[in-house]
């Protein structure tokens, strides 16, 4: 327990003090007063000899003890209470502040792995508390469906609107709008670039990573290079992390490894037991933990137990000075 001010105590010793030097005043005032102040009676020193009346006046020198000591307690708790006894609690903050950008290459070979990221990422909103999603597609041209937010009715909104649009049949899906303008396919540098310029408030004090879905499968000229993207998408801050569906753990291509670890993030591989899911969870465990949230001490006010010892100290007080008819 802290106490937010000490002046409390200080007046309450002064008070005893000077009920001491009160008491003590009075107390010789007594033994030198005049015969004349009060009755005479004959033979005093036998009637208090007698055993009721010595019975009597230990019972009320020790109630008037007793109140003095109840008195003493009761303005000890005012005087705590008047001193803002605080409780202090020690939190350590569950940071949240991550910025996630969905980078999602939509050609054709991408569709089963596109529509297991965004099922995952339905199921994941409403775990979110904090987090800013974001999602941009790209094939030959790269497409910014929605910004970084944290309307999660929206991004759910969006997100079940382009899952479905991967369940097309010969009508233009979704999302290929946009995604063509240009020769080439899957112009991954480009699409990686797009994505990291997508990042606002560079600012603030958050965690911002790229979730890239990739087959590592370019077809065309690209304007930035994987690489060159990575480097930029560092230079920000931004941690890439890769998911290919095609290749196998061993076979993941260097260059993509090479320009997600630059960033301090990964390449990883969907073959065999691994899952979006295990690599979303991978990635939202290292995001977490790459922020230091610092630890604080919160001091609330707490004076209830001392305002209950008041109140009960104050009424058996109140009783005994009733049972002595002070």
């Amino acid at each position: 327990m802290a106490l937010t001010q000490f002046w409390p105590f200080a007046a309450v010793a002064a008070a005893v003090v000077v009920a001491i030097l009160i008491g003590i005043w009075w107390s010789r005032r007594g033994e030198h007063a005049e015969p004349g102040d009060g009755a005479l009676v004959a033979r005093a020193e036998r009637v208090r000899q007698l055993p009721s009346v010595r019975r009597a006046t230990r019972r009320r020198a020790i109630a008037l003890a007793a109140i003095v000591l109840i008195g003493a307690i009761a303005a000890g708790a005012s005087s705590v209470v008047s001193a803002r006894p605080m409780a202090e609690q020690t939190i350590v903050p569950e940071n949240n502040s991550r910025d996630i950008m969905l980078c999602l290459d939509v050609s054709g070979s991408m569709t089963d792995t596109d529509k297991e990221v965004l099922d995952l990422f339905i199921e994941l909103i409403d775990g979110f508390e904090g987090e800013r999603i974001g999602l941009t597609i790209f094939n030959a041209s790269p497409v910014q469906l929605f910004p970084l937010t944290d309307d999660y009715e929206f991004v759910r909104e969006h997100l079940a609107s382009l899952r479905d649009s991967f369940e097309y049949t010969d009508v233009t899906p979704e999302h290929w709008i946009g995604t063509l303008d240009g020769p080439g396919a899957s112009l991954i540098g480009d699409g990686l670039a797009a994505c990291a310029l997508r990042f606002d408030h560079s600012d603030l004090d958050r965690s911002r990573s790229i979730i890239l879905a990739t087959d590592n499968e370019p077809a065309g000229a690209e304007v930035l290079s994987v690489q060159e993207a990575a480097d930029y998408s560092a230079s920000r801050d931004i941690r890439v992390y890769a998911l290919n569906p095609i290749q196998g753990a061993s076979e993941v291509g260097e260059g993509l490894v090479r320009a997600a670890q630059s960033t301090g993030g990964e390449a990883y591989a969907l073959r065999g037991t691994t899952t979006v899911a295990d690599i979303v969870d991978e990635v939202q465990q290292q995001e977490a933990s790459a922020l230091q949230g610092e630890i604080e001490v919160v001091q609330t006010d707490e004076p209830t137990v001392w305002i209950v010892i008041l109140f009960v100290f104050v009424l058996v007080a109140v009783v005994v000075m009733w049972r002595v008819r002070l």
